[in-house]
């Protein structure tokens, strides 16, 4: 049986509102709203500031990670999110920022990962001693 070990979103937002993407903390505001809608375990995140506007930004989980960067003078984001746990927090993540984003367009690509792992056991098992590491923080 074929079986991934993580689903890997890449997009890219147009027609975001700028003011929104000139200013890191709105997007460190979303980003990390995304990681607590989706139950991800954020581990660390660190955001900077370009001058005059536009930010960049990643998020780390347990689970992978959340990043983006962004073009005020475009309209544009572009963002990964990135996960090895189930598919639907990667899912609930991406949702909360279109939502929260609003982007008149969207490009995405959805990239299972991993995909030639065939031991289930062995997946299994890297999945479990994640989510302990996680836990014994």
């Amino acid at each position: 049986m074929k079986m991934t070990v993580g689903i890997h979103i890449i997009a890219d937002f147009y027609g975001v509102d700028p003011a929104v993407l000139a200013r890191v903390e709105k997007m460190k505001e979303i980003f990390e709203g995304a990681v607590k809608f989706a139950k991800l375990s954020k581990i660390s995140s660190d955001y900077y500031q370009f001058r005059p506007e536009g930010a960049s930004g990643i998020v780390l989980i347990a689970e992978s990670h959340l990043s983006f960067h962004t073009w005020p003078e475009y309209g544009l984001v572009t963002l990964d999110v990135y996960t090895c746990g189930a598919p639907e927090q990667a899912e609930l993540a991406f949702q909360y920022l279109k939502e929260k984003l609003k982007p008149t367009r969207v490009d995405v690509v959805r990239m299972d990962r991993g995909v030639a792992v065939e031991d289930t056991k062995a997946v299994i098992e890297i999945s479990n001693a994640r989510k302990q590491s996680v836990e014994a923080r």
